[in-house]
């Protein structure tokens, strides 16, 4: 018998159940709608994402010929530009379709839009499954998807131009993770270094005193405004709505410590 045992391996990628089927489901429904034809899927993305005019019309005081007026500016007034036509069919029958606010989430643009919220999911979304449970992990999440998607139609209400992608709810997590990830570490009971998920989640004073905190924050903003006004050319295949985005990340900022079962990081107490 061999005196040094093998060691046991390590998956590559040790994800969360919850995790992996989020990956599955973003993976899998962006693979299904290459198999359906182009009108079938022009109708998915109508149907399911976020389009602010359709809430403006339906929920608040904008009427359609708003909307048509604003999309014909500067516009011969016999012509029909793509935009109306497409704003003419959306507006039909004035249905807000309130639950796109959720769907538009599982929806993508291209392989790299889907890709890249993969990425950012696992990274941010794994720590927090980890620390709050799955069931804790799908409220933050579908409160920063629903946040990303209402402040974007606020911002843009006469926008006919369908809204999708996993980022606003990826944001939130990626705020919600910055309550703990830059913690001190601290000796668990079991005789080693916490691991991030463990530690107590940091007081609004002392974030704002941790330089890592900043630096995160300040990096996440700063990609925002290059990406969103600055669009490096090669970089994105389409516009990014930085709107959701922030309203996300606010959700996740606000949120969390609603969420999180662990306390606070205690006050440094004097003699």
């Amino acid at each position: 018998m061999s005196p040094n045992p093998p060691r046991a391996r390590e998956p590559i990628l040790n994800l969360p159940a919850v995790i992996a089927l989020c990956l599955l489901a973003l993976i899998g429904i962006h693979a299904v709608r290459l198999l359906l034809s182009d009108e079938s899927d022009f109708m998915l993305i109508i149907d399911w994402s976020v389009i602010p005019a359709r809430w403006s019309v339906a929920f608040g005081s904008v009427q359609v010929e708003d909307v048509m007026n604003y999309l014909r500016e500067g516009v011969a007034e016999d012509t029909i530009t793509p935009l109306m036509a497409l704003a003419q069919y959306v507006l039909d029958g004035q249905e807000g379709r309130p639950w796109t606010a959720l769907s538009y989430a599982f929806l993508h643009g291209s392989w790299a839009h889907v890709l890249i919220n993969s990425v950012w999911l696992a990274a941010f979304g794994t720590p927090i499954v980890r620390r709050c449970g799955g069931g804790r992990f799908f409220i933050l999440s579908a409160a920063a998807a629903i946040a990303g998607a209402v402040l974007y139609a606020v911002m843009n209400p006469l926008q006919v131009l369908p809204m999708i992608g996993a980022s606003g709810a990826v944001s939130g997590l990626m705020a919600a993770a910055s309550w703990f990830m830059f913690a001190p570490a601290s000796w668990h009971w079991e005789g080693r270094l916490t691991q991030p998920h463990e530690r107590p989640r940091e007081t609004p004073a002392h974030m704002i005193r941790n330089r890592q905190v900043l630096i995160f924050l300040g990096i996440w903003f700063a990609a925002n405004y290059v990406f969103a006004f600055v669009q490096p050319l090669g970089v994105t295949d389409a516009s990014i709505a930085w709107e959701a985005h922030l309203g996300g990340f606010l959700a996740g900022l606000v949120l969390f410590p609603l969420v999180d079962p662990l306390p606070a990081r205690a006050k440094r107490i004097s003699a």
